[in-house]
């Protein structure tokens, strides 16, 4: 390795230029070929056993995300202007090629189930908008005495009424959503406000946000890494240098993304600000030793200078390269995939800045010459020890008060494991967003004034029992759980299944009374009533809540809120009544954008798991064999695991949950914050291998590799920090606690790593 790196040193000019020209070539492809994935069910592994019934159900009962358009007329919706712009929304959102004719409601589509003189009919709410102030009049009585559609489709306070477009999963485009929002606001009026949500929405605007903040967040990254670089390096030209590095290893990570066909995930958006981050301290490392070689041999010329660089750091830069991408490897356990895909493509990303570092800067330096050498004056310096007083007094503190370290990482390890009881795993999508946003206020905005945004779809299936879901003792027990789950949670606004067709056609047939607006006790009724209702209704909207053996039962339970917390409260409820159902013969399972979400953040702590103790493994294998010691394995591993520790254990206490983009938070912490243990370890046995003191391979260690993970932590510190500008909530949380990772990698390795390094006597024991 050390010899083909001397070799490309003959040859400068023409490395530099190819690894410019293939750049160039990868953007084209990167450029053309890159796409962002909106569907958030492409988020989750098709394979799964619960994606895999959902879907199934989905396909029995035309289960569908819905775009809600809200109308809200402050003087109410039962006037002539606003009845009239519902009905134009809906009839263009009828023709809209994406959108089924039969998928869109509102109060205009929906059926209005009366009782008459020869039985039932189904009528509509009306069809010519009404103008005299007895029909307005009419048909406001009409909705209020409907509980199918008051409180569903027109407000309580009646001041707001919905329009529910459905859509399929594979029609939503940026197009789509841009043409939605155009139609929809065309419509507003001085006294007609209208908002636009639901699930397709957050999808819309999270595609529109993510390139947006991926093109705020890079410029600000690279000004911030190229100022502090340049104080740190005190070199235009090396920062520069240093700077084409992240450049073209991202270039490299994003153009091998769209040669395979992967898209962007929203998370994708934050691997150009972790590799400019990451990619830089192999850079600051090898700058940091050459610093060190030219202030000692002003006389050097370049080639030995860069020959020396590459002697001394090849072996830490591979090895601790390695050991980030492996921290980024052990993503590939996840079943996220948008988190399997940042960790494959951070991964490489890490490997090309590793090969641009050993390649691109050297023949960088050779081009533009050595940085400027500065006086050393005693003679101790000049036999190689410390020029740094500060490093010799720090490092002497430490092994002084070596039982200070010991006692403090202790006493933050326990602290940070009862913070870590606390941590909880969110599936929102809306939390991506903050708290004042449009999409955020729009949603909260239908949330109050209807049943949810969000949806449950529990499925209870008789295993091939026909006629189960007309037996008045099932559609009781079915009424029962919905009123139940309707009373109890606060975060559940509606319900909705066959039963409250029944309920409806059992208070019609008996002169609207209230007496019987519940299910009736004969079977052969509930059938008769059935049957009325295909033969003066629309038949196929029974098909949303059961199938036509009436063997399956779809109940729709509508959420206020789309976090994991509102979903499990709902479950909790529905679970009490799992034996009741069993005793019947049914069985419960689920199915929606709502419960898959939940499904998603156990694959989320699952996939969690399996890279944290992976990654560990892996590193801890890894470091023994580079320094072949089990003992340094783990003396190396031990400031991660404290920092994995404290991060989780923040989470906790300041109540950050786990997402899609916290997720990375350990792997991140892992692959970055060995590299600080592996230069330090590697700069220790050098200087042990030079002297019988313990204390002054101590401090000759802390001069040289102290200094330069200091200057590292600064750099990828400054860079995670950025993230505080994301517009996105969770990738703010990341930047910070990332930047918290990265301090205390640091502080660790220069403490707590160094004292078991003292303690132990390894690398001593045999002299």
């Amino acid at each position: 390795m050390e010899k083909l790196l001397n070799n490309l040193l003959k040859k400068p000019g023409l490395v530099f230029a190819l690894i410019i020209i293939s750049t160039i070539l990868l953007f084209f492809p990167m450029a053309e070929n890159s796409k962002m994935e909106t569907n958030l069910d492409k988020y989750m592994p098709q394979d799964h056993p619960a994606f895999i019934y959902s879907d199934k159900a989905e396909g029995w009962f035309d289960i569908k995300d819905g775009i809600i358009i809200a109308l809200e007329n402050k003087n109410g919706v039962f006037n002539t202007a606003t009845l009239d712009t519902l009905k134009q929304l809906t009839k263009r959102f009828q023709k809209f090629e994406e959108i089924d004719k039969n998928d869109v409601t509102s109060l205009y589509t929906a059926d209005n189930i009366v009782g008459t003189e020869d039985g039932m009919d189904v009528k509509a709410f009306y069809k010519r908008v009404p103008k005299s102030k007895e029909k307005l009049e009419a048909l406001k009585k009409k909705v209020e005495d409907n509980e199918m559609v008051f409180g569903r489709l027109v407000s309580t306070d009646e001041t707001v009424t919905v329009i529910v477009a459905e859509i399929g999963k594979d029609v939503f485009t940026q197009d789509f959503y841009n043409h939605i929002l155009k139609v929809a606001k065309a419509s507003e009026t001085d006294d007609i406000k209208i908002y636009v949500a639901g699930r397709p929405i957050v999808e819309g605007t999270m595609a529109l946000l993510g390139p947006k903040d991926m093109k705020t967040m890079v410029p600000i990254v690279l000004l911030v890494i190229f100022i502090v670089l340049f104080i740190t390096l005190r070199s235009f030209k090396g920062t520069l240098i240093t700077l084409g590095v992240v450049f073209f290893s991202t270039i490299w990570a994003f153009g091998l993304m769209a040669l395979v066909n992967i898209p962007i995930y929203a998370v994708s958006t934050m691997i150009p600000v972790m590799l400019i981050a990451i990619g830089v301290a192999d850079g600051i490392h090898l700058y940091s030793h050459l610093h060190t070689f030219v202030d000692h041999h002003p006389n050097a010329s370049k080639r030995e200078a860069v020959s020396d660089m590459i002697h001394e750091m090849w072996k830490p830069v591979v090895m601790t390269s390695v050991t980030t991408a492996v921290g980024f490897i052990s993503l590939l356990t996840s079943q996220v995939y948008p988190v399997k895909y940042f960790g494959v493509f951070t991964a490489f990303g890490v490997m090309m800045a590793m090969v641009f570092s050993l390649v691109f800067i050297p023949a960088g330096i050779m081009l533009f010459g050595l940085p400027k050498a500065r006086k050393v004056n005693t003679k101790e310096d000049k036999e190689g020890h410390s020029n740094s007083k500060l490093a010799n007094n720090f490092a002497g503190w430490v092994i002084k008060h070596k039982y200070v370290s010991i006692i403090g990482t202790a006493a933050i390890v326990v602290l940070s494991l009862i913070g870590m009881q606390e941590i909880w795993i969110n599936s929102s999508f809306l939390d991506k967003f903050e708290k004042d946003s449009d999409i955020v206020q729009t949603d909260k905005f239908i949330n109050d004034h209807f049943g949810g945004t969000s949806t449950l779809n529990l499925i209870l299936d008789a295993n091939g029992k026909k006629d189960t879901f007309k037996n008045p003792k099932v559609l009781k027990l079915v009424d029962k759980m919905q009123k139940d789950v309707d009373k109890q949670l606060q975060v559940v606004g509606n319900t909705f299944s066959l039963a409250d067709y029944i309920d409806r056609m059992n208070k019609v047939m008996n002169a609207d009374s209230e007496a019987y607006n519940n299910i009736p006790d004969n079977q052969d009724l509930i059938a008769q009533y059935l049957l009325l209702y295909e033969m003066s209704g629309d038949p196929e909207n029974l098909n949303k809540v059961v199938d036509y053996n009436y063997d399956k039962l779809n109940v729709t339970f509508q959420l206020k809120s789309d976090n994991s917390k509102a979903i499990n409260s709902a479950l909790d409820v529905i679970h009490t009544y799992e034996d009741d159902f069993k005793k019947l013969g049914i069985t419960m399972n689920y199915a929606g954008s709502g419960y898959k979400g939940l499904v998603f953040t156990d694959l989320i702590l699952e996939g969690q798991i399996k890279s944290l103790i992976l990654s560990l493994i892996i590193i801890v294998v890894l470091i023994s064999l580079m320094f072949r010691s089990i003992t340094i394995g783990l003396i190396g591993s031990v400031p991660i695991i404290i920092t994995a520790l404290i991060s989780f254990g923040t989470m906790g206490f300041l109540g950050i949950p786990l997402n899609t983009t916290t997720a990375l938070l350990s792997s991140i912490a892992i692959g970055i914050g060995i590299d600080y243990a592996i230069h330090f370890l590697e700069q220790y046995r050098n200087n042990a291998a030079e002297t019988d003191n313990k204390m002054v391979a101590a401090q000759k260690t802390m001069a040289h590799s102290g200094k330069a993970i200091i200057y590292n932590a600064i750099v990828v510190i400054a860079g995670f920090l950025v993230l505080l500008f994301s517009v996105f909530p969770p990738n703010r949380e990341l930047g910070a606690l990332v930047s918290l990772n990265m301090f205390t990698s640091f502080v660790g390795t220069l403490t707590i790593m160094l004292v078991l390094l003292y303690v132990s006597n390894i690398y001593f024991k045999k002299r």
